[in-house]
């Protein structure tokens, strides 16, 4: 990969968050052991008893750069990740089960900080068999054989469960929803993350972009169209996206 190619795809991969990291897949709200602490399966991306008032001060901006990320999103991602979906589906999902196995660390070190140690130790107990038995991370033997769910665990999550707001809610260019809490913890997940750890060391960072790249492209191609469902539906994307990103957090963090 060109260093050029590797620029464009690092301004644009991110984007794949405008809906992948704001409104989750089914799938992958599935992809939780339904009694542990911590599951996603568990939280629901609405609750309709109780309307969650999301500080935005910053909303002419926030809106400004959702409008960038659509039209990144459009225009770039989105054509990219067609091209992919001829692809075989079982390779794609076997890259995202590689990429989702270096991010081991970022779960298990979140929820051991969180005193969720069963959680911790089922991440380790996943890492290890996947690494082993999957090949590097290339299968799922830990959840398709042993029953051993991932939980979705980060550094945001964590100073949630110490107290720490979410602060003023913020679109970030290219990365989508988030807040200032978050936009925080992500410094902390990218170096907990054996992705960063192995590509990511480089004077330029190309390989750590050009991975990063693949990992998100390759989810998007995976994507059952959800960012589109939004725009069709939502009589305000901006909002729908606001409220649902808010709730699914604040959940995250009570669980």
């Amino acid at each position: 990969m060109t260093r050029f190619f590797a620029l464009i795809l690092a301004l644009s991969l991110p984007v794949y968050g405008l809906c992948g990291n704001a409104v989750p897949a089914p799938e992958d709200m599935q992809d939780t052991s339904p009694a542990a602490p911590g599951s996603s399966e568990e939280i629901p991306l609405f609750d309709e008893a109780e309307i969650l008032e999301v500080y935005d001060p910053l909303e002419p901006v926030n809106r400004g750069i959702f409008w960038f990320n659509d039209k990144m999103y459009f225009y770039v991602m989105k054509p990219i990740a067609k091209v992919l979906r001829y692809t075989p589906e079982p390779l794609r999902i076997s890259i995202k089960n590689f990429f989702l196995n270096l991010q081991s660390p970022i779960r298990i070190v979140n929820a051991g900080l969180q005193g969720k140690f069963a959680v911790a130790g089922n991440e380790l107990t996943r890492f290890v068999t996947n690494t082993t038995l999957g090949i590097g991370g290339l299968f799922d033997p830990a959840k398709e054989h042993f029953n051993i769910r991932l939980h979705v665990e980060d550094t945001g999550q964590t100073f949630g469960y110490y107290g720490m707001g979410p602060g003023p809610y913020l679109v970030l260019p290219f990365l989508g929803p988030s807040n200032l809490r978050d936009g925080i913890g992500l410094v902390g997940d990218t170096y907990m993350d054996l992705t960063f750890q192995i590509w990511g060391k480089g004077k330029n960072n190309y390989d750590y972009i050009g991975a990063r790249a693949v990992d998100t492209l390759n989810d998007l191609s995976l994507d059952k169209d959800t960012y589109e469902g939004i725009k069709r539906d939502a009589l305000d994307p901006y909002l729908y996206l606001r409220d649902a990103h808010a709730q699914y957090r604040r959940n995250q963090v009570r669980n």
